[in-house]
């Protein structure tokens, strides 16, 4: 028997719990992945025909791609009960990056990958503050 006005029965800590590890999965799954699938695997350069010069190693449909998983995986979890989770995104999309820029043998990946995580950062931050701030139902006005 429920008492009368006590509210819909709270979940346990546990289902609360997965919910957290499912959706921080989530973010970093598909942040992570979305450097691994797009372009994490191509490395090489290519000279443009008519003009002679090197370009790359990534084209231009890799970034956007990249861009548009990384831009649904903040917007799905930004509208959610676990929007903190997607703070998560920045770093993992880091890591992802750092693990074949490392490679380099110049010394500068790690100029990148300040870079990377600041602007992930600042991207992650943008969408977080236009789902959950900027994109408020409007308040019905009586009749």
């Amino acid at each position: 028997m429920t008492t009368p006005g006590a509210g819909p029965p709270r979940r346990p800590l546990s289902q609360k719990l997965l919910r957290l590890l499912g959706w921080s999965a989530f973010v970093v799954l598909g942040s992570a992945g979305s450097w691994f699938v797009w372009m994490g695997w191509d490395q090489t350069y290519w000279v443009d025909s008519t003009t002679g010069l090197e370009h790359g190693p990534y084209r231009v449909w890799q970034v956007i791609t990249c861009g548009i998983t990384l831009l649904a995986v903040a917007v799905w979890t930004s509208r959610g009960r676990y929007w903190p989770t997607v703070l998560l995104l920045p770093p993992s999309f880091t890591a992802a990056w750092s693990v074949t820029a490392s490679e380099d043998t110049t010394g500068l990946w790690m100029v990148g990958a300040i870079m990377v995580g600041f602007g992930s950062t600042l991207g992650t931050l943008i969408i977080l503050g236009i789902t959950r701030f900027g994109l408020k139902k409007p308040a019905e006005t009586p009749a």
